[in-house]
């Protein structure tokens, strides 16, 4: 069974680009890059619903990831702090007598 092709992002970005300016049909398109119909049309689908997102501010988008990792290191210190307390408790160690 033959493998895939794998187009790289550039090249998926340009035939998308192409098809959206729409100044040859897309089986021209096609043709011309060696690909199907249907594969151009899915890029041209996939780059329009990603333009609101490549569009979007990049600092509101920074400030978010940013928000995001905070509290996942909030977390990862809560379960941190915990952990030691567990152990005491199995371990019967309290309060540093050593009961």
């Amino acid at each position: 069974m033959p493998k895939r092709k794998v187009y790289s992002g550039e090249f998926k970005a340009r035939v998308a680009l192409e098809v959206l300016k729409g100044q040859r049909t897309v089986n021209e398109i096609a043709a011309a890059h060696e690909i199907h119909p249907g594969q151009a049309q899915h890029w041209k689908k996939q780059a329009v619903l990603a333009l609101p997102e490549a569009m979007s501010d990049r600092r509101k988008r920074q400030e978010l990831e940013a928000d995001a990792r905070t509290e996942e290191l909030y977390a990862e210190i809560g379960r941190l702090r915990m952990e030691p307390e567990w152990l005491k408790k199995k371990s019967g160690i309290t309060h540093g007598r050593n009961g």
